[in-house]
């Protein structure tokens, strides 16, 4: 009967494995394979072995759309995780608050192709919301084409995402927040500490793992950005707001260069899968760290 029982797991992941393995690892492998040639998408094949991958590390545009989505990313840590983290410790602070979660999470549960045609309109330098703010106030000399200026652009498309997912890491930050000790909390607070320090000194450190994994997820999804990009800018104004992923989409099917796209396509999941890989060892190393005693002490 063992080997009978041995079998019985694989059986029932089966069905699963079947389709991770037609739906990622089949079309990442073609993706590989499609890199190594020039194609445009219906002719033949012409086999190129690396100079795709050449031809990539050489084009500015490609290397200056990993500035843009970095600069993005750095944007987004503050408004999204940042913001995020301090709406979790404001809610924290009074339990009965389910309306106010609801409305900021309620972004989340939108299509990004919706919030980017919504805060479109609200950018619109003519009747838009942010303008009409603006001139009401009398700061017209603050008003912008703000999707249109090359030094507003891209700030103004990591506001909108960082509208968009600070009530998803606020979230994640209130349920890890709601699982701190409150005998900590009260041992804080009987020492004197008031709610700041008690949010900084006791409760941020506590929830340090929630903390490491919010920052994997927008570092990560950063670099998988798109839709924002190509619905409010398309990737102007003048290429200022490109990134990898609109890039090489342009260059599939608008350039019928499905090989060269595709190089830009590995490249770009092995950046993300790299910083994926250092992050959580250099995580694991800090947590191990914080768990070795101190020189010269006895373990309890």
């Amino acid at each position: 009967m063992r080997p009978e029982r041995r079998i019985l797991p694989w059986l029932f992941l089966a069905p699963g494995l079947a389709v991770f393995g037609a739906a990622v690892l089949l079309p990442m492998a073609l993706t590989a394979g499609y890199s190594l040639t020039d194609w445009d998408g219906f002719g033949e094949m012409t086999f190129v072995g690396l100079d795709n991958y050449t031809r990539a590390l050489d084009d500015e545009l490609f290397r200056g759309s990993f500035v843009h989505v970095l600069v993005y990313i750095a944007a987004t840590l503050v408004l999204e995780v940042g913001v995020g983290l301090g709406l979790a410790g404001l809610i924290d602070l009074r339990r009965r608050n389910t309306w106010f979660r609801v409305a900021i999470f309620a972004p989340v549960m939108l299509p990004m192709v919706v919030v980017a045609v919504l805060w479109s309109f609200i950018y619109n330098p003519d009747f838009g919301l942010i303008n009409g703010g603006l001139e009401a106030l009398g700061l017209e000399g603050l008003q912008r084409i703000w999707l249109g200026d090359p030094q507003t652009a891209l700030l103004a498309i990591s506001v909108v995402s960082g509208w968009v997912y600070a009530g998803f890491y606020m979230m994640i930050f209130y349920a890890a927040l709601r699982q701190v000790p409150s005998e900590v909390i009260e041992a804080a607070r009987l020492d004197g500490a008031g709610e700041w320090a008690v949010f900084r000194h006791v409760k941020v450190p506590m929830i340090r793992g929630a903390i490491g994994v919010a920052v994997l997820l927008c570092v990560t999804g950063g670099f998988q950005g798109f839709d924002l990009f190509f619905v409010l800018t398309n990737g102007g104004p003048y290429g200022t707001t490109e990134i990898p992923t609109t890039l090489l989409v342009k260059t599939v099917f608008r350039n019928a260069d499905v090989g060269y796209g595709s190089a830009m396509a590995v490249l770009l999941t092995a950046v993300v899968v790299g910083v994926g890989i250092v992050y959580v060892r250099l995580q694991g190393r800090r947590g191990v760290t914080a768990r070795t005693p101190a020189a010269g002490t006895a373990e309890p």
